[in-house]
């Protein structure tokens, strides 16, 4: 990527500082072929200033002014660095360079592809090996008598965008999952991605089927009924289809749609009423037009606030999650859950189901499973949907923004019932778009395993499990009563708020200032060490020998809720 650089260095830069333009740090710009570093001047601080390529957005560049040329660089994860170079060249040729670097062609190009990761391949070897998809099938019961793994897509025969391994009712025979497979669009026939042990539902994903107005098939409509029958005290299931239903009567016209119910008579269909991809990217682009508000009036940022529509959508994917957690937790029934093609509505709807449904998903290591599963496995596509390579901007959307949010959002209401912070979940957000490790490249299982990313890169969840203390929610208690069980969320529009930490970053430049959540972590500890002298004292009694009724409580989550 060197070779995109037409200058490495410019010298005396200005770092704008946005809160107060007219404050501003002098250094020196770095190009290289990962990452644009400043440098500050002073030498008593040498402060720098890091940014990844692949994390920027957009590079502007306004009209010159007497004092230079401005270049504003917008990145991914909403931050905003403003510089002021001396020399309009030098300007244009930066923002030339960033333009090139910043949007790389092929995988090669990408910062996790252009390092040696076997300096340390036993690491890399660990941090792959970290996590367990088919360990967490288990946990959950499967397989079992009424859901069993099937070899029908080995070597991803069936479907080219699903995982390798897939759990299917037990009574559904090979040629009803192959011909359900040819009746949904791109071959992405109806799956079990969570098993609920205590009422023995299922939630099942799958894409829409290609019935246009009136075809159908008998597979597909014994896969339905095979679903059914594998929850033994229902006589229906749910088939909830994300989609607005004029969206879904639209592609009627293509050849795909929606179930007629005449033709499953063992289906309850239920619109939910997502908006596309498109509708998300724009609203998106507005809330994130709110953020860079400098110093808005009350009525300018909810005006803005409004205008983008963001919390009705976020509203829209919550309430999908909780139709579906209920159906399947209180009314014990099944729920099948498609899209159009069912790698990106389904999957939100799906993974905040079972942050809803399952305590274990709100741990650590939990989410992670479910972001492995739900999304990683199941063939969102990641890199078309987060700009990793140049490529059609009309495929871009923030998807997985949204379930991030909606855990959020789902953590205000319940701080208690998560084992994270905002942190983790900003992070996370972070090397969606990062390209630093291997997890989120490509659009399949299968694209994956061609290029061989896990002999090839590193693994991000090993290295968020390590960094794992500073992601601890101090209010979370594995025994607290909110923690247990199904959460039910109140989705009144007031509820819902704008996400500060996401859309409105602190600026850099502002003093650091420690948080709530700084502040109880910093208590809980304190409160442990208090806890553990006491408990020594206690220990030891006046003869020296110890005190058997004395038993010292660990306040600190347990280790294994969240593996």
């Amino acid at each position: 990527m060197m070779e995109h650089i037409r200058t490495p260095k410019v010298e005396n830069v200005r770092l704008i500082d946005r809160t107060a333009p007219r404050k501003a740090t002098v250094g020196t710009l770095y190009l290289s072929a990962t990452h644009t570093i400043f440098v500050e001047n002073n030498p008593e601080t040498r402060r720098e200033t890091w940014v990844l390529h692949s994390m920027v957005a957009s590079v502007e560049r306004p009209p010159t002014t007497p004092s230079g040329s401005h270049l504003v660089v917008h990145t991914k994860n909403f931050q905003v660095v403003q510089l002021l170079i001396p020399q309009e060249r030098d300007a244009m040729d930066v923002q030339a360079s960033l333009a090139r670097l910043s949007r790389p062609e092929k995988y090669s190009e990408l910062y996790c592809l252009s390092i040696n990761p076997n300096a340390n391949k036993e690491e890399r070897e660990e941090s792959w090996s970290f996590l367990d998809l088919q360990a967490d099938y288990r946990r959950m019961g499967v397989p079992n008598n009424l859901w069993v793994s099937t070899p029908a897509n080995s070597e991803y025969r069936v479907c080219d965008t699903y995982p390798s391994e897939l759990f299917v009712p037990k009574s559904a025979t090979p040629p009803v999952i192959v011909g359900s497979s040819k009746f949904r669009s791109r071959g992405r026939l109806p799956v079990l991605t969570y098993f609920h042990q205590d009422t023995l539902a299922a939630i099942c994903r799958c894409s829409q089927p290609l019935s246009g107005f009136s075809a159908r098939s008998q597979d597909d409509e014994q896969m339905l009924e095979a679903i059914m029958k594998s929850n033994p005290s229902s006589d229906y299931i749910y088939v909830v289809d994300t989609r607005p239903k004029l969206n879904a009567m639209a592609n009627r016209a293509a050849g795909k749609g929606y179930e007629n119910e005449d033709h499953y008579t063992n289906i309850k269909l239920q619109f939910i009423g997502i908006e596309n991809i498109h509708v998300m990217r724009n609203s998106q682009q507005k809330i994130i037009d709110v953020g860079e508000l400098k110093t808005p009036s009350m009525g300018d940022f909810l005006l803005g606030l409004e205008s983008s529509g963001w919390l009705k959508h976020i509203k829209a994917v919550l309430d999908a999650g909780v139709f579906i957690a209920k159906a399947v937790a209180e009314e014990g029934i099944s729920v099948v859950v498609h899209c159009s093609d069912g790698w990106d509505r389904t999957a939100q709807a799906c993974s905040v189901a079972s942050v809803l449904l399952e305590p274990y998903y709100r741990t650590m290591k939990g989410l992670m499973l479910l972001i492995e599963r739900d999304w990683v496995s199941f063939g969102h596509k990641f890199s078309h949907r987060y700009n990793h390579l140049e490529g059609d901007s009309k495929e871009v959307s923030p998807v997985i923004d949204q379930f991030l949010e909606c855990v959020w959002q789902l953590s205000e209401q319940f701080p208690c019932a998560f084992e994270f912070n905002e942190r983790f979940l900003v992070q996370l957000h972070r090397h969606v778009y990062s390209c630093q490790y291997g997890n989120f490249l490509g659009n399949s299982q299968k694209e994956r395993r061609d290029m061989g990313l896990r002999e090839r890169t590193h693994s991000l969840w090993h290295q968020l499990w390590k960094d794992r203390a500073q992601y601890a929610n101090p209010l979370y208690r594995a025994d607290h009563t909110q923690t247990q069980g199904m959460l039910r969320p109140n989705t009144s529009p007031y509820c819902f708020k704008m996400w500060k930490g996401m859309y409105n970053r602190v600026e850099k430049s502002a003093p650091p200032r420690q948080t709530p959540t700084d502040l109880l972590t910093a208590v809980r500890e304190e409160t442990q060490q208090l806890e553990e002298e006491l408990t020594n004292h206690q220990e030891v009694a006046p003869g020296g020998t110890a005190n058997p009724g004395t038993k010292q409580e660990d306040c600190s989550p347990e280790e294994g809720g969240s593996n």
